[in-house]
């Protein structure tokens, strides 16, 4: 399975600060729940990969 292989999976996504300085990603789907936590920097980065990856969409969409 890669990142163009769809699937037909309902997930939940929720965003967050944790009390422990933390930026959580929770992720929830067909009774799994997976916490993942990174540190303010490591989430900037993440967040900046997204940007790019909606920028690059847009790009192929036209």
């Amino acid at each position: 399975m890669g990142i163009n292989t769809e699937r037909d999976i309902e997930a939940n996504l929720q965003i967050g600060p944790t009390d422990k300085g933390m930026v959580r990603l929770f992720i929830e789907a067909d009774g799994i729940e997976i916490p993942m936590d990174f540190d303010p920097e490591e989430a900037d980065e993440i967040a900046e990969e997204i940007r790019a990856a909606a920028q690059a969409a847009r790009s192929l969409k036209g």
